[in-house]
């Protein structure tokens, strides 16, 4: 019993001492704020998103929910997802993101897609080099991939039914005050585990942006260039985002298959709010 009374007493002195720490750290005022590292600013291409802002500052945070059309000649694929990005320090970016596919038969073919839990990505960027002077910036990243098997399929197959390894480079440059470039590469490396190899693609994006003045507003084109299976593919994105107030934004991008014969044209938007 005299235990039980020390240590509660011990406990409740520990309390009063955090709350008093507390209540002095309040009451004293802050001479001087926080100084803000260098940031340039780059428009974000909507199709292929950064992790988070180039030269990202800590406590920066988004949500993003996003919807995509596809068409081909065989059947029509919808897609959702959702996407939380934040910055824990300063340059570093952090994000999760959750795909959904929908597929819907639009021709006699026999096989198509099945519906699935797409996707899970967890992915990091890092800005080493940022430059106001030269309004440039570059950065590294990774993001793995954990890719689900179709949902009508779970009862006799595993969950996980294989692995992406995605490194990446990002170097963006503004020239100017309006046209802003970017060029996001990397190899993807895919893993099924039912097999006992791995399958190297490649991804070269890149884009280039008229920011309007006056405004958050932005038009532009994305080209999405890979190499899967040795075949190059392409699709151009023409795009425009529309900043609807301070913390809400709306992207639409159009997207026209340049080397692919099976897709036609799809749409996409993305919803983007400021945390």
């Amino acid at each position: 019993m005299e235990n039980r009374v020390k240590v509660s007493g011990n406990l409740i002195l520990l309390v009063l001492l955090f709350c008093s720490i507390a209540t002095n750290a309040q009451e004293q005022p802050i001479s001087n704020p926080p100084v803000k590292i260098p940031k340039v600013h780059h428009i974000e291409p909507l199709y292929i998103d950064l992790v988070r802002d180039l030269g990202a500052r800590k406590g920066e945070k988004e949500l993003n929910l996003a919807g995509d059309f596809k068409n081909t000649s065989d059947y029509s694929e919808y897609g959702v997802l959702a996407e939380y990005e934040f910055a824990p320090i300063d340059r570093l970016g952090l994000e999760v993101e959750t795909d959904f596919s929908f597929f819907k038969r639009i021709s006699d073919a026999q096989v198509i897609p099945k519906n699935r839990f797409d996707n899970l990505r967890l992915s990091a960027q890092y800005s080493f080099y940022v430059s106001p002077k030269y309004n440039t910036t570059l950065a590294i990243g990774y993001t793995q991939v954990f890719g689900f098997t179709a949902f009508e399929d779970l009862d006799d197959k595993p969950l996980i039914k294989g692995l992406q390894y995605c490194p990446f480079f990002i170097a963006a440059k503004r020239w100017g005050s309006s046209i802003h470039t970017l060029i996001f590469a990397g190899p993807i490396f895919k893993h099924r585990f039912n097999t006992d190899y791995t399958n190297v693609d490649w991804q070269i994006n890149t884009s280039i942006d008229y920011a309007i003045p006056n405004s958050s507003n932005f038009v532009g084109i994305e080209f999405n260039k890979e190499i899967v299976d040795g075949k190059f593919e392409m699709t151009m994105r023409p795009q425009g985002k529309i900043q609807i107030n301070k913390a809400l934004a709306l992207g639409l991008v159009a997207g026209f298959p340049i080397t692919k014969s099976k897709e036609k044209f799809s749409s996409f938007f993305r919803l983007i709010y400021e945390l």
